[in-house]
Formats: structure tokens, sequence, C-alpha cells
């Protein structure tokens, strides 16, 4: 039996336009009416998801969610942190100089404030395309504090470019950090071990749920960890290959209800 329900929002709750279509906001209801908890799973921090959570209604008291893709796990009514890892400003100096020398721009998410570090001549960051619904602020290395919270570090251009890139990190990164792509001019870089399935696992301590009765729902790199952890793994259509080599189910695409579809199925 389903008592939890995970569900990752760009690519999989919501549509190409952003949007909860009404076929997903009435499966979500009805899944919520039959017990099941429902817990937004985003790489977005809590203020970056507040619309969604008002249009589904999970705004009360004993309502969570993950945010910073397992970073911190969160009372949504609250905002109270019950889980949390952050960045030491040793790691994000380590790894603002491997982004240099690979000219590529990086800034550092501080709760809801996006600290925009100097960029390569010409690599200027589209991270305000991809999070506009948070506040920026250019900053240098040398403003940043030791007792400063830092959640993730991320890097965003072009796709071709990007892409080029990354394959000339150095390994190095993935040892020390979490690293993934999250959308297709996303890179994002967390605290070691900081992935969705350890935030379900914290929340799962509280609440009591096991793996084994949770349904997780994505399609992008940091999903992986949730489609593999949770007793349901389910990929969207329009998921990335390995998404969909890991999940043990498939739904349709997000522009095809394909949340819905996977309530009705498994949950309804």
């Amino acid at each position: 039996m389903i008592k939890l329900l995970a569900l990752d929002l760009d690519g999989t709750l919501l549509d190409s336009q952003k949007q909860i279509s009404p076929r997903n906001k009435e499966a979500i209801k009805q899944a919520e009416e039959k017990g099941v908890k429902v817990v937004l799973t985003t790489g977005r921090p809590l203020a970056g998801i507040r619309t969604y959570l008002e249009a589904l209604a999970l705004n009360d008291p004993g309502d969570y969610a993950v945010t910073y893709n397992g970073g911190l796990v969160q009372e949504n009514d609250t905002g109270r942190i019950l889980s949390r890892t952050t960045l030491t400003l040793e790691e994000i100096q380590q790894a603002y100089a491997i982004f240099q020398k690979a000219a590529l721009p990086l800034s550092v998410l501080s709760m809801d404030l996006v600290l925009d570090l100097p960029a390569p001549l010409g690599k200027k960051s589209l991270y305000g395309q991809n999070a506009p619904y948070l506040k920026h602020k250019k900053c240098l290395l040398s403003d940043l504090s030791e007792t400063g919270v830092y959640n993730k570090m991320v890097a965003s251009f072009t796709q071709s470019y990007l892409d080029e890139q990354i394959r000339k990190l150095p390994k190095t990164l993935w040892e020390t950090f979490e690293v993934f792509k999250s959308q297709a001019t996303l890179l994002e870089v967390l605290p070691k071990g900081v992935t969705k399935a350890r935030g379900l696992k914290e929340l799962g301590k509280i609440l009591a749920i096991d793996a084994s009765e949770m349904m997780a729902i994505g399609d992008e790199e940091n999903d992986l960890s949730m489609i593999r952890y949770a007793g349901i793994g389910v990929a969207m259509e329009n998921a990335t290959a390995p998404v969909k080599a890991a999940a043990n189910e498939h739904t349709t695409a997000n522009d095809a209800d394909g949340v819905a579809r996977a309530i009705e199925k498994f949950i309804l």
C-alpha cells in the first residue's frame, strides 16, 4: 500500500508551460483523500514552489516538502527545517576554482537568495531564466563567510556549451560533490550524499513510512535516487534514458497527464 507520493516538479508534475493540469490536480486530491501523503521533491527552495503548494492545497500542518534535492526537509506551512545538509565555504572555493578553469559560470544558493559569483568573460549565467522566482545578488567569492548557509551551487548556460564543458570537468568534482543535470541548461552541485532519496528517507523516519510504501515519479538525473529508493519508481515518457532504465514503472509524458495516470493506476 502506498502511503507517500513523491513528485518532482519540472518535467514531471508541471507541463511545458509550468502549469499543473486539472487532471493532475484532481488525481492528487483523490490520493490525499485516501490518506496518501503527497510530497513535492524538488531542487527548488520552498520559496520557489509556494505557488504550486497553494494550487494543490499542500500548505496545511502536516504537509512537507523535500527541497534543494534533499538538502532540506521542511514543513510547508511554517518553513521549519526538519533536516538540513549544507556546503562549507571551503567546498565552494574548491568548486569555484574548477568552474572558472572550465569557463563556466557558478552561482551559490543561500536559502532563498542566489549569489552570482563573477563569471568567466562572455559566460554570464542563465540561471535567472531557470529560476526567475528567486532574488539574485552579485558578489565576490571573498564576500562569502564561514558562517553562511549555502545549500547548493549551479552552473547554467546554453545546453550545447554546458554539455561540452561538463565532459572536461575533473573526476574530483564528482568524488567531492553530488553532481547532476536537473534541466537541459542547468548543472547542479550539492553536498556529497545529498539526494532526493536521502530527503525521503529522513522524512520517512519522521512519518514512520518505509521506502516500500512510497511511490516516486520523475524525469531527470536528480530524480534517479528516489526512483531507485521508492517501492514504486515511475519514469515519465519524457524522462532521460537512465531514469527510464532505473524505473520499475512508466507513465505518459508531462504534457499528457503522466502523474495523474500513474496515481490512477497505482493508488486510486
